[in-house]
């Protein structure tokens, strides 16, 4: 089968175009590092089928960064049969350089002039003809947005694989010409691959040239000798790049023709004018995420009913509605409620409550209408549906959740997030690059974790790893918006959405302190460079939305249909018999002692022993989550079930807020508890398969030390938590132990504290 390998520069729509070619429903962010290794999938409108190779994107075939070394050793060693190089039509100068190192190679190459839309949208002409005149292999004008042009892209790439191609360089004819013409020539001679690449490369001094040819780096140095430069001060590299750049501009640049351009700035320049503002910039970004959340969580759209409230005396213009109908009462609460005009995620929520609670009834009334045994509706009722039911419930908010993240993401915002924050993040230890992993962990820690391998360096890595987490996935929402709702239903004055809003914060705050304790501790070093292209804004595609929002839904369907409803089943028996295998009492049952023997661990943050016989069930939710999250909730409506009896059954499943307050009156559990539950969810081991792929992404010794991370931080923090919010003045004493930590690690990286044994033991000096 022939195999085809799509190269570009970042930003350049190159996993656009893989999708479009084989179907395939890869991410795509509006940023750099989105595909961190190279992706396959198969193209079958030719007459054979030919397999597409997705790399990441890249700006050169220098080793600087992992997604290049990624894509120049698969083109080297590979040997695809053909490089679709997908180059930016907005941007032809700076990708072209890309493509004057590709050409240099001895495979056939086609040139993809992507995005050609807009250049026409922008009355700029590009002479296509003219442009492959000059580099000398074909170039094809398409869109792989709006597919125009792909399947002449794929017809001229597969002409063109089946004939051989020897490299070729704009380098010629150039001053460093004689000095590469040797070097080939000696390469050749001893039967190397690619002599021409590799020539130049070594000519520039690449780092992997030297370390893959040891042999001719003395031959090379020889020949550099006989070569003289005062402008550049003998470093061939840049040389070779300004080569590159004259030629490009020189003769590539004339197939281009711009448009008068009315406005010195673009629409974009305006924007980022105010939206990456050195003091406006984050505080704006909060309030875009603020609002993400109340559309999302929130019952009252715009807090219209409260803000009518403040007119009317405390009384807003919402209230109950009886039709007089149960079904159609039950599908105005899904829009309207007492507390307001639902939000866009309460009313997805709202709906799927409807369908989840209509199809509980009828799985209960179908069991009893068989004759089904008392412990078989038991475990279908209580313990399978009830579990799943919880998590299903859920999922349209994440999905809600997950659309507008995507949309910033593929508008062009986020990128530039994560420029405003590598201001702050610099103070910390972090460059803004390491944002991008972690904004993904929104969504999930696993492709977050996954996307770590685009920070070059390694300490970097490894601490971005450990505080991804503490970004709350969408299998943690579900955990705080029951457990805020559920606080916002038992306390007045309590907003549920602002809640969720600022536990999301406080995750943010404890990964960058984290950060910041790491690189005075473990981590100490300096900050990477941060380089990143701001894409021009642009109107989010509903394709590549629906295929993101799709991806999710697999991915939670997935889980729920497996891991949630095995834990759902391994809980309720647990819960419902002895260790004699007899069915008992909740009070009797595996689970219970299990949670009760734990239950003196999670004391000190606030879910434990002082909340009476039914405490445990915190415990054991807290345990269950380290499996995966869903759990958490799984847990909540198994166990609820399980204590409500017959009677709750009887009118329906409960939501999630309403299985967490059933659980506060059973238990007696205070709000500080709750939080404190809230916030160790959140800043312990993610679930085994995040935790899995954070072990894969690290370096070798690191992971365990990563899960003690994980654990001691998650503790600590919650216990202070805890008791602040209990016994406020506990809020000195543990401002006093932080101040304590903190001096300790200043002055030791001042020097002014050593407490190794080998000063100790050193005889002083007369």
């Amino acid at each position: 089968m022939l195999k085809f390998a799509l190269a570009g520069n970042p930003n350049c729509g190159k996993t656009t175009l893989f999708n479009t070619l084989t179907g395939s429903t890869a991410h795509v962010g509006n940023w750099p590092g989105v595909t961190v290794d190279k992706r396959e999938g198969i193209y079958k409108k030719l007459s054979v089928p030919v397999s597409i190779v997705d790399l990441p994107g890249i700006y050169s075939l220098s080793p600087y960064t992992p997604e290049e070394v990624i894509s120049r050793n698969f083109i080297i060693d590979e040997k695809p049969d053909c490089v679709v190089n997908i180059v930016d039509a907005t941007n032809l100068e700076r990708n072209l350089y890309l493509t004057t190192q590709l050409m240099e190679i001895d495979v056939p190459i086609v040139v993809a002039l992507n995005m050609m839309d807009v250049v026409k949208k922008s009355g700029d002409k590009l002479d296509a003809k003219k442009l492959e005149s000059a580099i000398g292999v074909p170039v094809v004008e398409i869109s792989a947005l709006k597919e125009e042009g792909i399947q002449e892209l794929m017809e001229r790439a597969f002409r063109a694989a089946r004939e051989k191609r020897a490299g070729k360089t704009v380098l010629e004819g150039s001053r460093l010409s004689h000095v590469i013409n040797d070097v080939t020539i000696a390469l050749r001679g001893k039967g190397v691959a690619n002599p021409l690449f590799h020539a130049i490369k070594l000519t520039e001094g690449d780092e992997l040239e030297v370390k893959d040819h040891p042999e001719e780096v003395a031959m090379v140095e020889e020949f550099k000798k006989q070569f003289s430069d005062d402008v550049f001060a003998g470093d061939f590299e840049a040389m070779v790049a300004d080569e590159r750049y004259k030629y490009i501009s020189a003769h590539f640049s004339t197939a281009v023709v711009h448009a008068e351009k009315k406005e010195a700035f673009t629409k974009s320049d305006k924007a980022d004018k105010v939206l990456t503002h050195r003091i406006w910039g984050i505080p704006i970004f909060l309030v875009i995420l603020f609002a993400i959340f109340h559309l999302t969580f929130g019952a009252d759209f715009l807090y219209l009913n409260t803000i009518t409230g403040w007119f009317n005396g405390g009384a807003g213009f919402a209230s109950d509605i009886d039709t007089g109908n149960e079904v159609l009462s039950a599908f105005v609460a899904v829009f309207y409620t007492a507390d307001g005009i639902s939000t866009p995620g309460a009313i997805v929520f709202n709906l799927m409550g409807f369908i989840t609670d209509q199809l509980g009834g009828l799985i209960a009334t179908g069991l009893e209408n068989v004759g089904a045994a008392a412990w078989a509706q038991g475990l279908i009722n209580d313990g399978i549906w009830a579990g799943l039911s919880g998590v299903l419930s859920f999922i349209p908010q994440i999905l809600v959740l997950f659309l507008f993240i995507s949309i910033l993401e593929d508008s062009g915002y986020m990128a530039r997030v994560a420029f405003i924050l590598d201001r702050a993040f610099r103070k910390f230890g972090l460059s803004g690059r390491a944002f991008i992993p972690m904004i993904m962990g929104f969504g999930c820690s696993v492709p977050a974790a996954v996307n770590t391998r685009t920070l070059a360096d390694e300490k970097e890595r490894i601490m971005t790893n450990r505080v991804i987490p503490f970004f709350t996935c969408g299998a943690k929402a579900p955990i705080l918006a029951a457990i805020c709702g559920a606080i916002a239903a038992q306390y007045t004055g309590v907003n549920a959405d602002l809640l969720v809003f600022a536990l999301y914060v406080f995750g943010m705050a404890m990964a960058v302190v984290m950060v910041a304790f790491m690189r005075q501790t473990s981590m100490r070093g300096e900050v990477a460079p941060f380089i990143m292209e701001l894409p021009a804004y642009h109107a989010p595609q509903f394709h590549n939305l629906m295929v993101h929002l799709w991806d999710k839904l697999k991915h939670y369907l997935k889980k729920a249909f497996t891991i949630i409803v095995a834990s759902a089943i391994i809980i309720w028996f647990l819960s419902n018999f002895s260790w004699q295998w007899q069915m008992v009492e909740m009070d009797e049952s595996i689970l219970y002692d299990i949670g009760s023997f734990v239950c003196w661990l999670c004391t000190p943050m606030g879910f434990g022993v002082q909340w009476g016989e039914y405490a445990w069930v915190f415990v054991v939710a807290a345990v269950t989550g380290l499996i995966a999250k869903e759990n958490v909730i799984s847990t909540f409506f198994v166990l609820g079930n399980c204590l409500a009896g017959q009677a709750l059954l009887d009118e329906g499943s409960m939501e999630g807020w309403q299985a967490v307050q059933f659980l506060v009156q059973q238990t007696g559990i205070s709000w500080q508890g709750l939080i404190a539950f809230t916030v160790f969810n959140m800043l312990t081991i993610p679930c085994f398969a995040a935790a899995a792929t954070v072990k894969a992404e690290l370096p070798k010794g690191k992971f365990k030390f990563t899960v003690a991370f994980w654990l001691i931080t998650s503790y600590l923090t919650s216990t202070a938590i805890y008791l602040v919010f209990t016994w406020w003045w506990t809020v000195f004493i543990v401002a006093a132990l932080i101040a304590l930590v903190v001096t300790y690690f200043v002055l030791r990286n001042k020097g002014k504290i050593n407490l190794s044994r080998k000063n100790k033991n050193r005889p002083a000096r007369e």
